[in-house]
């Protein structure tokens, strides 16, 4: 039972990525509106040229090695601080748009732990 769980968060958590990823790129989806201060920092994250890009291709990656079951272990940890930037980011700048944060950062911790026994010994201090 715990597999079929652990698959599903894995799917679940990739189609999220996956759609947002591109929605990045495409912009199929319309922005929602933020407050001031959110708004501010996402347009200083366009201005800058690349973070925004950089976010969209990590999306877009680990969503797709998520979804074919490909290098879960090292796609999660690559999600790790985007996930928890997302959650950070709505907690302080925007909580009304935090349902979607939260959940990714809900299913990315709970597929760490998931996969724990393969981080394992790269937590073994020497």
């Amino acid at each position: 039972m715990k597999k079929k769980i652990d698959i599903g968060a894995r799917i679940v958590l990739g189609l999220i990525l996956l759609v947002f990823g591109l929605n990045k790129f495409l912009q199929f989806m319309p922005m929602p509106e933020m407050p001031e201060a959110a708004g501010a920092l996402m347009g200083a994250f366009m201005e800058t040229g690349y973070i925004m890009p950089m976010i969209a291709i990590v999306e877009v990656v680990t969503g797709i090695l998520l979804l074919a079951g490909l290098f879960v272990p090292l796609a999660l940890v690559l999600l790790a601080p985007l996930s928890l930037n997302i959650i950070l980011f709505h907690i302080f700048l925007d909580p009304s748009g935090i349902a979607a944060g939260l959940i990714v950062f809900v299913l990315n911790v709970y597929l760490l732990f998931a996969y724990l026994d393969r981080y394992k010994p790269i937590l073994r201090p020497k």
